[in-house]
């Protein structure tokens, strides 16, 4: 009785420990904060807002953040909003992965990028944080650099010494009008990780 207690206990314990294969995490870099909803700093939140309303679901603000469930084609997507500030998001990211048992190839994080033009897409397996901050702690609080980040460009017209003020500053004018159908495309992004695995996304959206 005790041995078949024991295999019993053993059992349960390795399965709650099995990764959930149909569930993804994904994260939206950004800042808490009215004043920084409009920021190229913040396209993460962005993406994860626009497909939420286009989704009709919303965030509820849970331990380290802002989540939302989205369920599509047998997949969950978790679409989490870290309230931890740019420079933290890591810690986020590995609570959440830990708590859903969601494994690191189901991982992907969106993320500004200045070396790309304004709306370009670049979707990657893996690298390093390329100077970014959020990517920076991520890397350090997962120890790896083996997960999805989806980049979005937001360009590098800024003067000399004045790229902070850039990177916080609000879209202008063409931006802003260009911006629903990226934001739209993005979201199509999400999805495709998801259903049609990252080979295809990054074949069918690199460069776009």
């Amino acid at each position: 009785m005790i041995n078949w207690f024991n295999k019993l206990f053993s059992n349960a314990k390795t399965e709650d420990n099995i990764p959930n294969m149909k569930k993804y995490l994904i994260v939206g870099l950004g800042n808490i904060g009215a004043e920084y909803v409009n920021t190229r700093h913040n396209i993460g939140f962005k993406i994860l807002d626009f497909l939420a309303r286009k989704e009709g679901i919303s965030f509820e603000t849970v331990k380290l953040g802002a989540l939302a469930e989205y369920k599509f084609k047998g997949r969950t997507f978790l679409l989490l909003k870290p309230n931890t500030y740019m420079n933290l998001s890591g810690k986020a990211v590995q609570y959440w992965m830990d708590k859903e048992k969601i494994p690191l190839e189901n991982i992907f994080v969106i993320t500004d990028d200045l070396n790309l033009s304004f709306g370009t897409i670049r979707i990657k397996p893996k690298g390093s944080d390329g100077g970014h901050n959020g990517l920076k702690n991520i890397n350090l609080i997962l120890n790896t650099q083996n997960y999805t980040r989806f980049r979005f460009g937001i360009s590098d017209e800024f003067k000399k010494g004045k790229q902070v003020d850039y990177v916080l500053g609000e879209w202008d004018t063409t931006e802003k009008e260009a911006l629903p159908e990226r934001l739209e495309l993005a979201s199509e992004i999400i999805k495709s990780f998801g259903t049609a695995g990252l080979e295809n996304t990054m074949t069918t959206f690199n460069g776009k």
